[in-house]
């Protein structure tokens, strides 16, 4: 995406679905293609679930798609 870091806001109760889908907005569709095979760390903590709320000032860790054992 060309990015380290972005500082997103999202309206209360939001959730990681919903951040996927902003970020697919503004980075494109090929963005929300790799972001679907991505795993997620909310607040340090991974998280499976896409509707899991993401709270206000949460940092969530977007980790791509790795081979390795």
């Amino acid at each position: 995406m060309g990015h380290d870091e972005e500082t997103v806001r999202l309206p209360g109760g939001a959730t990681l679905h919903d951040l996927v889908a902003d970020l697919g907005g503004r980075h494109g569709a090929g963005l929300t293609r790799v972001l679907t095979a991505c795993s997620f760390l909310l607040d340090a903590v991974a998280v499976r679930d896409t509707s899991t709320a993401v709270p206000d000032g949460a940092t969530v860790d977007v980790l791509p798609p790795f081979a390795g054992g």
